[in-house]
């Protein structure tokens, strides 16, 4: 899982890095506000720090590691391993297009839970399917995609990237956010409830719980706001919700 979604971020450095060099030429791709995403190097293929001939090493090599291992645990995983590289090359090239390039991300990190539980399970409930790859979909939308291009919003306004806050702008954007995220802690009640590690009660709640903490109460501030600030500490909270969510599996499992 590591070396897959490795090689897709890497991924997509390759497809956008002509792009990238120009914005970073141009005085894009900023730090600050704390954005966990700016937190060590942006785009090193880009800014240099790395050939094209590393990135691409670097590239194929994690993907040959992940696709081995993908199909050691079931040949469905490699496939959905393959769909997701090929989508991550849809999205980076539609940045100029659509902004419903929001929803082909939204799938491209579904696919990594959805092939864990082929990875476990050979014939998984469809319900079950459905409801983790909405509750996913959902944190990934309101939670990582769209606070990262509020983040970068006046380089891409700039730039005339086809972007959710570029098309609707701060307030709609901040709705969307919201809704998306209210839908996956309400997904996440139900997944919680369906999951084969049969969850307490208590530990059902504590994962609610870190769903209105890490992903509504920093949507919530983002409404009343609007600030960019603000969506840069959305995006880093809601960075850690499925690890907040493992964690309470992984205390069900061993109490």
């Amino acid at each position: 899982m590591f070396a897959g979604y490795t090689a897709v971020y890497a991924l997509n450095d390759l497809v956008d890095l002509k792009a990238d060099r120009e914005k970073i030429k141009a005085g894009g791709y900023q730090g600050g506000d704390g954005y966990l995403d700016a937190l060590m190097v942006r785009h090193p293929l880009a800014q240099g720090f790395l050939s094209l001939k590393e990135g691409l090493l670097w590239t194929g090599a994690w993907s040959l590691v992940a696709l081995t291992g993908a199909y050691l645990l079931n040949p469905v995983c490699a496939l959905i391993f393959l769909l997701g590289c090929a989508l991550e090359a849809v999205y980076c090239r539609m940045l100029a297009v659509s902004h419903l390039r929001t929803l082909v991300s939204g799938v491209v990190k579904t696919l990594g839970g959805v092939a864990a539980v082929f990875a476990v399970d050979p014939r998984p409930s469809p319900f079950f399917l459905l409801v983790l790859f909405l509750w996913l979909f959902f944190w990934e939308v309101g939670g990582q995609n769209i606070p990262a291009d509020w983040h970068d919003l006046e380089e891409d306004r700039r730039w005339q990237a086809k972007t959710v806050p570029v098309r609707y702008g701060s307030e709609a954007a901040s709705r969307l956010i919201l809704w998306s995220l209210v839908l996956s802690v309400v997904l996440s009640a139900i997944l919680l409830t369906l999951a084969p590690a049969r969850l307490s009660p208590p530990l059902a709640a504590l994962g609610l719980a870190a769903g209105v903490f890490l992903l509504l109460l920093p949507a919530l501030r983002l409404y009343g706001t609007q600030e960019r600030a603000r969506a840069a500490a959305l995006f880093n909270r809601a960075s850690y919700y499925p690890l907040a969510i493992l964690t309470v599996v992984l205390v069900s499992l061993l109490t």
